[in-house]
């Protein structure tokens, strides 16, 4: 039997920032995940500069033989209809290939790694878990994903889960595709479907193309996805075919979900917990903050791993993402018939201030929330005083 303290089921970003949070704590933490890294993940990608901030990550030095591509506006609009371009004085984020961030950020958090290994049983035993019946840890740390075989073996029903489902690629274009495709690379490409469910996107990162559409409702997403494909292509963005198949994935939408995020001796976080942004689905970032977040509550519970006092955790979470669920937007889109929705949604996309300000700053860069570090959120001090 291997012992640590920690057990972090995940090795993406929010698995590998809660274990760099840990590392010098003097805490043995093992990050396992099935995969081996580097790893293909399939993701839109990008970051803002509140996420270099958060995880102290010097842009110089990443972008030192890894894509690291700064965005400075925005082509936006209704599919079938003319886009506006909103653009800024410097970078408002960053795009990047997630095959090379995560291997990055979880090579150096400095935990035991355990890779190319499931997790296909884990029991709890007093205040202690084992899984695979050959590792014990005092605390586990779902951050699987979606399909996060620790919120599964925990209780997660997905039958009663509504989640996002999406399509997307990515691949290295050729020449001669580089030189007729018209994205330019520092200004990705917005569409939002007509009935306002979902949006399509086309990002260029250099010699690499990322094309992909999420939708709310997934009985009609294949065919939306064919549609906005065709449209690139009638519009003269992209002017060859994708060489790639498109890959699926999916996510929840905080405060949409029923998953117990923290109880004695776990915490979920990132997908596995539900956390991404309500309007735009982005969850590199709120992955991220929570596994900062839970990595805080570990440290704040002073070894004591009860459900009161890793509640605390919940609480890190309400505060922080919470008030995406009360945006005006929102809550007048649960009262008013989807026609209307979608009439007044192809109206503002025409207006450049609601663009700018509502869509791209609110929404897909959430410019208005600080990074945790900025203000000392989510410090330890802090979770122990709620924790306690």
């Amino acid at each position: 039997m291997d012992h640590c303290d920690i057990l972090v089921v995940g090795g993406g970003p929010a698995g590998s920032s809660c274990a760099w949070r840990l590392r010098h704590s003097g805490l043995d933490v093992v990050v396992l995940d099935k995969q081996t890294f580097p790893r293909n993940k399939v993701c839109g990608g990008w970051i803002t500069p509140a996420v270099l901030t958060e995880l102290d990550i010097d842009p110089q030095e990443y972008g030192r033989g890894r894509v690291l591509q700064p965005i400075t506006s925005f082509q936006t609009g209704a599919i079938g209809s003319a886009p506006i371009q909103t653009a800024y004085d410097k970078p408002v984020s960053y795009g990047i290939r997630r095959s090379e961030f995560d291997d990055y950020l979880l090579r150096r958090s400095g935990a035991r790694l355990m890779l190319g290994t499931s997790l296909a049983s884990l029991e709890r035993h007093q205040d202690r878990w084992i899984a695979n019946g050959s590792l014990e840890a005092r605390m586990v740390v779902g951050a699987g994903g979606h399909f996060c075989p620790v919120a599964r073996l925990t209780g997660a029903r997905k039958p009663r889960e509504k989640a996002v489902v999406a399509q997307e690629t990515e691949f290295e274009m050729n020449s001669e595709q580089a030189a007729r495709c018209l994205v330019r690379s520092e200004t990705p490409e917005l569409y939002f479907c007509s009935d306002m469910k979902g949006y399509g996107w086309c990002f260029r990162k250099g010699k690499f193309l990322n094309v992909g559409l999420g939708r709310l409702d997934q009985h009609k997403l294949s065919e939306h996805v064919t549609a906005f494909v065709q449209f690139l292509k009638s519009a003269g963005r992209v002017n060859f075919d994708l060489p790639s198949t498109m890959l699926g994935h999916a996510y929840l939408l905080f405060g949409t979900d029923t998953r117990n995020v923290a109880s004695a001796g776990l915490l979920l976080i990132g997908d596995a917990a539900g956390l991404a942004y309500e309007q735009s689905g982005e969850g590199i970032r709120p992955a991220i903050e929570s596994g900062l977040f839970a990595a805080n509550t570990i440290l704040g519970a002073q070894g004591k791993y009860t459900g009161e006092r890793l509640n605390a955790y919940r609480k890190l979470l309400a505060e922080r993402f919470g008030s995406s669920g009360k945006e005006w937007t929102s809550t007048c889109g649960r009262h008013l018939p989807d026609s209307w929705i979608a009439s007044l949604g192809r109206t503002l996309l025409h207006n450049r201030w609601f663009t700018r300000e509502v869509v791209l700053d609110r929404w897909f860069l959430h410019s208005h929330q600080p990074a945790l570090n900025a203000h000392g959120l989510g410090m330890v001090s802090n979770v122990q005083t709620a924790a306690v």
